[in-house]
């Protein structure tokens, strides 16, 4: 199932795909999750509407991350890490000519945005962090949230029954958005992909320990310099992945050392507030990049 405005590049061997629609201040959109889980295929898919309320009045560049989607897994088997999804996301952005934008990341997307941030800070207008658990100090939510998961994983109703979960009202888990992962997780790669991650241990052997490693590496970057860009969190008040304590805890580390450091909770809102609260999200989003 084809996104309106979809386009495919070799970024270092690895065919990406991304969107690029509007005009304007580039906003990037990262989604979250990683390749290989067997919880649900999240891709650019899951940016749903947001990606045309952002066209209205910017442009807007949504790119799968390494390994999900359909862009390629992992050249390596040293490469299932979040370090390398990292890396692929700066090359990305290196290859489509984006040496400025507004980087928005949810979930796991939103560690990226900010690592991207922290790195590579010529790159980054500002910094956007939606509902991230992965980017968060402590452990998030999501093995209470999968607990009695559908079997078989990855099925239709199995990753409905995910996103439901995620979300503080079923409405905006749409068949048109459980088709588009549904269609992405029958991929061989993706099975490939969840071989690796389960079958080969990669989850805890490679990308997990790498991941904690990193994050102390981030936190510690954060709290001697500071991320020097404006920085803005949206949490979903009902997220059932990560604490209201969590989420103080990050604002308090950017805050710290970074007086452009924003925070916005939307209400009845889970995981995905961005589709709960579509049209508060987008004003919050545009008021934000219009001032950063």
């Amino acid at each position: 199932m084809a996104l309106e405005g979809e386009k495919f590049i070799d970024v270092d061997g690895v065919r990406t795909r991304y969107v690029d629609r509007g005009a304007g201040e580039t906003i990037v959109l990262f989604h979250g999750g990683n390749f290989g889980s067997t919880g649900s295929a999240d891709a650019t898919d899951d940016w749903g509407s947001t990606i045309d309320d952002i066209a209205k009045w910017g442009r807007v560049v949504a790119i799968d991350k390494l390994g999900q989607g359909y862009t390629g897994n992992p050249k390596s088997d040293d490469d299932y890490t979040m370090a390398a999804v990292v890396d692929h996301a700066h090359q990305t952005l290196r290859t489509l000519g984006i040496e400025s934008a507004h980087l928005v990341g949810h979930s796991r997307g939103g560690y990226l945005t900010c690592r991207l941030t922290v790195d590579h800070p010529e790159l980054a207008k500002s910094c956007v962090i939606v509902s991230s658990n992965t980017c968060a100090p402590g452990t998030g939510g999501n093995e209470k949230v999968f607990a009695n998961k559908p079997t078989p994983s990855l099925t239709a109703e199995s990753q409905r029954w995910v996103l439901e979960k995620y979300s503080y009202s079923a409405d905006c888990v749409t068949d048109e958005w459980v088709d588009a992962l549904t269609a992405i997780a029958q991929q061989q790669s993706y099975a490939e992909a969840v071989d690796k991650m389960t079958q080969d241990g990669y989850l805890w052997t490679k990308f997990l320990p790498g991941l904690l490693t990193d994050k102390e590496d981030m936190f510690r970057l954060l709290q001697t310099r500071g991320i020097q860009r404006p920085v803005l969190q949206i949490w979903g008040y009902n997220d059932p992945t990560v604490s209201h304590a969590q989420a103080y805890e990050l604002y308090r580390i950017l805050a710290e050392k970074e007086r452009r450091a924003r925070w916005q909770t939307l209400n009845e809102a889970g995981h995905f507030c961005y589709r709960e609260q579509r049209k508060r999200f987008n004003e919050v989003l545009r008021s934000f990049v219009a001032n950063a």
